[in-house]
């Protein structure tokens, strides 16, 4: 079925307004010389990094995942990375499977497309586990090569420090994965020596929630923040909740490493459910006043969706068409997408569509509209 959208089309040089024509491609993407139109037209939402939403978690299994899936394509996600957390290696095993199984049966109605996996642990430090469980394990090649042969992973995280990690990484590295740099004590120059490992390797990097989880950067140590901002080739995820990372931060890794910025939601099952009880990785969890915290206070994922994301790097000043890098083109290419994440004739017809006050009226994914036809 072709499809026709006017607005104001968002692209990487500003916005103006025109229209697209698509079926599960886009067809023809044509600006206009001037024109009003109420709505912005974006490229689909790209987010790398989601543990769960609508009350479903990437550890439930399929229909967890397809939980998930469906609330943050509600909120303008066209793709994502369902993503694990530290659990014993059958349950994390099992996920996986669970994501291989989504992705093989053709993916989820009214949802995001699932292209794969993340591996968040259980290769994580004990020192930095956040409000991760304590079950992690060393990244021993029998172990990679037992999560890789799955066929679900696409993006991992590793604390480089472990035994074994440079081993790992490249080894991930040469399968396609991305290497993601957190929950890491790790030094400065213990993590530019496994980036720069990974980059003569071909391999893609990337920092798991940048800021978070991996200390932060001082005169004299640098520590993981400052070897991942300095690398000209290592993508940067960020937490956009205001929670998370302040505005300045945000900004700093705007200036450390344009073009490499993405945002994530690192949301889990309570997302889009409001405030009251809810879990992560079996255990207990409070949602209160948009935070996410354990019994301890510790931040425990987010209740994120990338709508929000969007609007809140508007509020700090950045424009609309570098935000929309941020949340497309930026994480499709960290991961190694190159048939979507722009407005370009060609590629699959993933759109999200804002109001004027930047709140979601319509997503299409791959040309099918995930909400009611709006006029």
């Amino acid at each position: 079925m072709s499809r026709t959208l006017s607005g104001i089309l968002v692209l990487p040089q500003g916005t103006v307004p025109g229209r697209v024509r698509f079926g599960r491609t886009l067809v023809a993407v044509e600006p206009f010389s001037e024109g009003a139109a109420e709505r912005f037209i974006l490229p689909g939402f790209v987010d790398t990094h989601v543990h769960g939403g609508g009350g479903g978690d990437t550890m439930d299994g399929p229909e967890g995942v397809r939980m998930l899936a469906r609330l943050h394509a509600r909120h303008g996600t066209t793709t994502l990375l369902p993503t694990t957390i530290t659990n014993p290696w059958e349950s994390v095993l099992a996920a996986l499977f669970g994501i291989r199984e989504v992705m093989a049966t053709g993916g989820v109605p009214g949802g995001a497309d699932v292209i794969g996996a993340h591996l968040e642990g259980p290769f994580l430090s004990p020192g930095r586990l956040g409000a991760q469980p304590p079950h992690t394990v060393l990244p021993t090649l029998d172990l990679v090569q037992e999560v890789l042969a799955t066929g679900a992973v696409r993006a991992v995280t590793l604390a480089p420090e472990l035994p074994g990690a440079l081993d790992a990484a490249l080894a991930f590295a040469r399968a396609g994965v991305r290497i993601g740099i957190g929950h890491t004590c790790a030094d400065a120059e213990t993590v530019t020596a496994l980036l720069r490992a990974v980059h003569a390797a071909g391999g893609r990097s990337c920092a798991t929630h940048l800021f978070n989880a991996m200390g932060g950067i001082e005169g004299r140590t640098p520590g993981p923040p400052g070897a991942l901002l300095t690398d000209p080739h290592a993508y940067q995820e960020v937490i956009l909740d205001l929670i998370h990372v302040h505005p300045s931060s945000f900004h700093l890794a705007l200036a450390a490493a344009p073009g490499r910025v993405l945002l994530v939601t690192d949301a889990i099952r309570a997302a889009g459910m409001g405030d009251g009880p809810s879990e992560l990785g079996g255990q207990p969890v409070t949602v209160r006043g948009g935070k996410a915290t354990r019994a301890d206070g510790t931040l425990a994922g987010s209740v994120l969706t990338l709508d929000v994301a969007l609007r809140n790097a508007v509020r700090t000043g950045v424009s609309l068409s570098v935000v929309s890098e941020m949340l497309s083109a930026v994480p499709a290419a960290s991961v190694g997408l190159t048939d979507r994440g722009r407005l370009e004739p060609g590629l699959r017809a993933d759109l999200t569509v804002l109001d004027r006050d930047l709140n979601v009226v319509q997503v299409y994914v791959a040309g099918e509209p995930i909400r009611e036809e709006h006029p």
